[in-house]
């Protein structure tokens, strides 16, 4: 089967990440989870101390620190100067400004280079917010995972009961609505479907069957899965 690459895009609480790293283990291909870069920029620049009001600070940050992906038993794994900080960047604090930090256009050009050349050599499932329409315009497969803001502050809800008891499900909702009008309001490579995407809906659907339906969409549109 020859290689090709799957571009998967959609808001937070979408199923993205899992979804995609289980579309990539079917297929054989290699996940890369762009959020988890951006994450990773955000939780370095809180741990630096430095101003999330100052982009400069947050830029030359970026352009020292060595980002590193790497497959792991429960997923992928994120490394920062070869720290392992897989369970830090999933903080309340990171995820309540990684927003911020995607906004800076700097930092996002910084992170594209990076991830189009991950992509290369094809055989990637990438997901994140502006994959299909920006980083890999000319990935063979595109999704556009969605569902409604309630159904995904409920699973984000169930993912984080044991570290945050403070957070009800309204509050969670309402902070996954904030960070939809930021991914979708800001000026570079804003959070949109791209044109030849196939939207999925997934608030009715289970995970085995959103990746069954991606991988059918792999033999009927690409020719390629399993």
């Amino acid at each position: 089967m020859d290689k090709f690459n799957i571009a998967i895009d959609g808001p937070a609480g979408a199923g993205k990440s899992t979804i995609a790293r289980l579309v990539a283990n079917t297929l054989g291909f290699v996940y890369v989870d762009t959020g988890a870069m951006y994450r990773a920029v955000t939780w370095n620049a809180l741990q630096s101390g430095l101003s999330l009001d100052h982009p400069a600070e947050i830029i030359a940050a970026t352009e020292q620190m060595e980002i590193r992906l790497a497959p792991g038993e429960n997923g992928q794994q994120v490394f920062v100067n070869g720290r392992d900080v897989t369970v830090d960047i999933r903080s309340a604090e990171v995820t309540n400004n990684v927003s911020q930090i995607a906004a800076i256009a700097e930092v996002r050009r910084n992170l594209t280079v990076k991830q189009k050349q991950l992509a290369v050599d094809k055989g990637v499932v990438m997901d994140g917010r502006d994959i299909g329409s920006h980083v890999l315009p000319n990935a063979e497969l595109k999704v556009f995972l969605t569902a409604s803001v309630r159904v995904r502050a409920e699973r984000r809800y169930k993912e984080i009961q044991d570290d945050r008891t403070d957070v009800t499900l309204e509050q969670l909702e309402a902070e996954i609505a904030a960070r939809d009008r930021m991914d979708e309001s800001r000026e570079i490579a804003p959070l949109i479907q791209a044109p030849d995407a196939v939207l999925l809906d997934t608030t009715g659907m289970p995970i085995p069957q959103v990746v069954e339906r991606i991988l059918e969409l792999c033999r009927t549109e690409v020719g390629g899965g399993k």
